[in-house]
């Protein structure tokens, strides 16, 4: 599952409890991001240090303004107190907001060679990070690089392509907003809370166009048609169809994010319940 804020912005006995109920309802893996700070948030720690099975993923540590040396260490204490617990997630980001937090945005292929060079140095190995990838050239480096991928706002027909390109022994963990509401209108209201900040990067749009979509689907919040293929919405089992075709496509796993219509930053305990009896 992915719960980006919850579980990054909440009170630590909160995150805990959230954390432990989504092991017990047998979550492989949380995956949540590690905000713009130079090092990881000691939150990962306390989920792996409080739970006993379940995995924490960083979805993702931007490379812009962690330090490769810090997050190795970080990642490399993680594996050698709690093995294969931890997941390294790494990004570039967007350049809206590298260059909004006065970093300069440039080559963000290039600076993610240098990190991992730089990671590779301070003795990170491959095996226990994956990076965030949508184009091919990122997926590949994904594939040569790191222990896979962990693309983000994109549809089950990049997952297939993103399948095909790093082959089949990288693990490829695709990001998938979903939405349990069976009503249409309803649905895609929320949903589009959801895409309108995402359409608004060109990272994201340019990779959709690749798969066809074009600018009347990309305009605003989305069209329909491209809502319905970014998040699958209704019922616990028609939202499972919808998570099926990553699967199909090649997903090794998919990182759930449950999109709620209140604006307070909630754990939505009730749809992972829900999806947790039609999908485990």
């Amino acid at each position: 599952m992915w719960q980006p804020f919850f579980l990054s912005s909440e009170s630590s006995q909160a995150a805990l409890a959230a954390a432990l109920e989504l092991e017990e309802l047998g979550y492989s893996r949380i995956w949540f991001s590690a905000g713009f700070e130079r090092t990881l948030p000691s939150r990962f720690r306390e989920l792996v240090e409080g739970t006993e099975r379940i995995g924490v993923a960083s979805g993702i540590a931007t490379i812009w303004h962690t330090s490769p040396a810090e997050t190795a260490a970080f990642a490399n204490q993680m594996e050698n107190d709690h093995p294969g617990r931890f997941l390294l997630g790494l990004g570039a980001s967007h350049a809206v907001l590298v260059d909004g937090d006065g970093t300069d945005y440039r080559k963000p292929y290039s600076k993610m060679v240098e990190y991992l060079d730089a990671a590779d140095a301070a003795g990170l190995a491959p095996q226990h990070r994956v990076l965030a990838a949508l184009g091919p050239r990122m997926l590949e480096l994904s594939r040569d690089r790191a222990a896979g991928a962990h693309p983000y706002f994109t549809t089950a027909e990049h997952t297939a392509e993103a399948r095909t390109t790093i082959g089949p022994d990288r693990l490829l963990a695709p990001e998938v907003a979903v939405v349990l509401e069976p009503d249409p209108a309803a649905a895609r209201a929320i949903a589009r809370r959801y895409t309108a900040g995402y359409l608004g990067l060109p990272n994201y749009t340019n990779n959709l166009r690749r798969f066809g979509w074009t600018d009347e689907d990309l305009a605003g919040s989305g069209s329909d048609r491209l809502v319905d293929a970014l998040i699958p919405w209704g019922t616990a089992d028609q939202v499972a169809a919808g998570l099926e075709k990553h699967y199909q496509a090649g997903a090794d796993e998919v990182a759930i994010q449950v999109l709620t219509s209140g604006d307070e930053v909630v754990f939505p305990a009730g749809a992972f319940r829900a999806l947790a009896a039609v999908l485990i």
